[in-house]
């Protein structure tokens, strides 16, 4: 009989062991996740209990520029530290962040606590997926990888809902219900909490280097400003006196943090010397494009949702379904095939383009598009998501030394949280530069139709808003459920019109991504964890000074 899995090497764990860590990981990326969809739904609600509806945009901008900008210190600190002390770090941030905001009572206070809350974000998913790097070897990987796959569809589904319930309620269990949203987040992460800390004993040298904090403060200078701008830009004015402003510190901030790197060498937060190897640098810039063109325009996805075909937010996350299925099929799939194969290459390739062809696809639906057949659509688009998010990562983490494993994973996190960003400021301004036009001409069409004027006659307020008084409100489109049909149709052909653009915009910018990927050259899969592999470069480093006593 064969010795168990956990005493055929060393450093290697067994299945269960891996599970029960994975356990930890996996609530703790709920955490990340969930808390970015359930905001969508119950921020409407949120701003109004707190009376700052005009500035509840700093809520969300404050969580994404802490949570970004600590991603890669999390990263580096993991590989001079350790993963569990950075990991438990994280989730505390985020527990106390949670707390917090659940006890916000002005939206500045919240912003603030958002922040809090991002700090820990920025941990949760990179430091989940390079601790599963430390325990399984590539080869194996990806099959547990495809685990937080289905955490993160989970979410895209769950966290309206759930957002959207407790928005809803006054009061649940004494507590006004969109606190929820918030508090939810304290036992789910009490327990992640005591689960990595029991569990989580994976061996790891400390290894004795400067921490790289005039890099984390040029990066700062750089990035704050830039993310600023992405998320204000469009309300300000994209060369407003503002708007440059923030470019021109961010330009000078950016340059800063190269420099610094380049002094700082190995030291650095995010070290040069790896953007020399093709296999870290390609992937990067194709996450960093796939973050463009897939997350900036998946935003679009429940605007098509709400908007036109009139659903919730609760019902637009159950609408979503079909795509988390497709996310769930495609990773889990691909991810036992590489265990089998040793081969990854392909699955990228393959999913970038199903993307770029379910881009195309969205780009046509129209007003009447049957739902089932838009379904099918976010099937193939969960496909290519399932293909390609973990398999880049994959690249990424067998391409360095296991030395800069923490900081190669969080590489990845970034570039495409950055990506996600620039996606999402460039596709809505897009949407809302050629609504206006679209509905006009919408407008313009019916005009003579006979049912049109008949409704517009019984309807003389808004006539006199078409007319001359200031033009449709596109801030609030709740007013769409009561209107005539008749009347609201060409303002969702405009809507959809309108969408289709910013869908064909991100096909082509996922086509740039999938003409990249071509270019990423397959090396063998290791055999070896990376606890396994830093046991063997501490054996070779050992055997020389054996060899002179």
């Amino acid at each position: 009989m064969s010795a168990p899995v956990s005493d055929a090497a060393p450093g290697q764990l067994s299945h269960r062991q891996i599970l029960t860590v994975l356990s930890g990981l996996m609530l703790g990326m709920l955490l990340a996740a969930l808390d970015q969809t359930i905001m969508a739904s119950a921020m409407k609600t949120i701003a109004d209990q707190l009376n700052g509806q005009t500035i509840q945009a700093w809520a969300t901008t404050a969580y994404l520029i802490t949570a970004t900008i600590s991603t890669p210190l999390y990263g580096k600190l993991s590989d001079i530290f350790g993963r569990k002390p950075m990991y438990l770090t994280a989730i505390s941030f985020f527990l106390v962040g949670s707390v917090l905001s659940g006890i916000a009572n002005s939206m500045y206070e919240l912003a603030a606590f958002r922040a809090v809350q991002g700090l820990g974000a920025g941990g949760l998913m990179s430091l989940a997926l390079a601790i599963i790097a430390d325990m399984v070897p590539p080869r194996e990987r990806s099959k547990y990888q495809g685990y937080f796959m289905g955490v993160w569809g989970l979410s895209s589904v769950a966290g309206p809902v759930v957002g959207g319930a407790f928005a809803g309620l006054d009061t649940f269990a004494g507590i006004e219900g969109w606190r929820w949203v918030f508090l939810l987040n304290v036992p789910i992460g009490i327990v992640a909490l005591i689960v990595v800390a029991r569990f989580l004993n994976v061996p790891h040298r400390k290894v004795a280097q400067r921490v790289d904090y005039w890099g984390a403060i040029a990066l700062t200078v750089g990035l704050v400003p830039l993310l600023i701008v992405a998320e204000q830009g469009r309300e300000w004015g994209w060369d407003s006196g503002r708007s440059v402003l923030m470019y021109v510190i961010g330009v000078v901030g950016i340059a800063a943090f190269v420099y610094v790197e380049k002094r700082m060498g190995d030291a650095a937060l995010l070290p040069l010397r790896l953007f020399r190897r093709r296999t870290f640098a390609l992937t990067n810039v194709v996450n960093f494009v796939m973050g463009v063109g897939m997350f900036g325009t998946m935003m679009s996805l429940p605007l098509y949702l709400q908007i036109v075909k009139g659903a919730s937010p609760t019902e637009s996350g159950l609408m979503t379904l079909p795509m988390t299925f497709g996310i769930l099929v495609a990773a889990m799939g691909s991810g036992q095939i590489i265990a089998k194969t040793g081969r990854y290459r392909k699955f990228p390739i393959i999913g970038l383009g199903a993307t770029a062809v379910s881009l195309f696809l969205f780009s046509q639906v129209g007003v009447d598009t049957p739902m089932w057949q838009v379904m099918l659509v976010m099937v193939l688009t969960g496909a290519g998501l399932g293909l390609c998010m973990q398999t880049l990562i994959l690249a990424i983490q067998n391409d360095v030394p296991v030395k800069d494993m923490g900081v190669a994973t969080s590489s990845a996190t970034f570039f495409r949280s950055i990506g996600g960003t620039v996606g999402t400021a460039v596709f809505l301004s897009i949407l809302f530069s050629v609504v206006g036009d679209r509905i006009g001409d919408a407008f313009g069409a019916v005009r003579g139709d006979a049912a049109f004027t008949a409704a517009l006659a019984s309807n003389p307020q808004f006539a006199q808003s078409l007319s001359g008084g200031g033009g449709i409100d596109l801030n609030n489109t709740a007013f769409l459920n009561t209107l005539d049909p008749v009347l609201a149709r060409p303002i969702l052909s405009g809507f959809a019109s309108s969408l289709d653009t910013v869908f064909l915009v991100g096909a082509f910018v996922t086509l740039v991504a999938f003409g990249l990927i071509w270019f990423l050259k397959e090396t063998p899969l290791l055999n070896k964890s990376g606890i396994q592999r830093a046991a063997d470069e501490e054996a070779a480093a050992a055997a020389p000074a054996a060899a002179m006593h």
